[in-house]
């Protein structure tokens, strides 16, 4: 893979997909196992602010996320980082996702927002950060397109 790429966007993709494992290690694959520690560090909602429905899908997206959104931008983030083409599609992957799932939450409030009561200033976070998270993966998807595009480029 083409070094030469590594810019500023290398480093935003790779930072902010970090931040983002981080947060999937805490906050989801950990309310697999135990939600009620993940709700004490803010880190999910309670069942008082998204109903017992809410917390079975919290837990539902953080199982598969724990199987295959992490190992995806894990891969991914290593893999780029060692030069590795077929991090390309497992990053490409991640964001993906990343562009997805901020979406299903702000469209699900949206349709519910008498069953969802969450505080002020949380809303205000999660209606602010949601959008942004879409908006990387979406910009992380065309990016790793343009790497590809460039080292296809090179090979021929």
């Amino acid at each position: 893979m083409e070094t030469k790429k590594r810019e500023i966007g290398f480093y935003v993709l790779i930072g902010v997909g970090v931040l983002i494992s981080l947060i999937l290690i805490f906050g989801q694959s950990l309310a697999v196992f135990n939600y009620d520690l993940t709700v004490k560090l803010q880190l999910q909602e309670s069942a008082e602010e998204i109903k017992h429905v809410g917390v079975a899908f919290s837990k539902g997206f953080g199982f598969s996320d724990m199987l295959i959104y992490l190992p995806l931008l894990i891969s991914g983030i290593i893999g780029l980082l060692k030069n590795k083409r077929w991090a390309i599609y497992t990053m490409f992957g991640a964001c993906a996702i990343t562009a997805y799932w901020p979406l299903v939450w702000l469209y699900a409030y949206h349709v519910d927002r008498v069953s969802i009561t969450l505080a002020a200033e949380k809303l205000i976070f999660i209606t602010i950060l949601h959008p942004l998270l879409t908006i990387y993966g979406v910009w992380g998807m065309w990016y790793l397109y343009e790497m590809a595009c460039l080292h296809n480029r090179v090979q021929e």
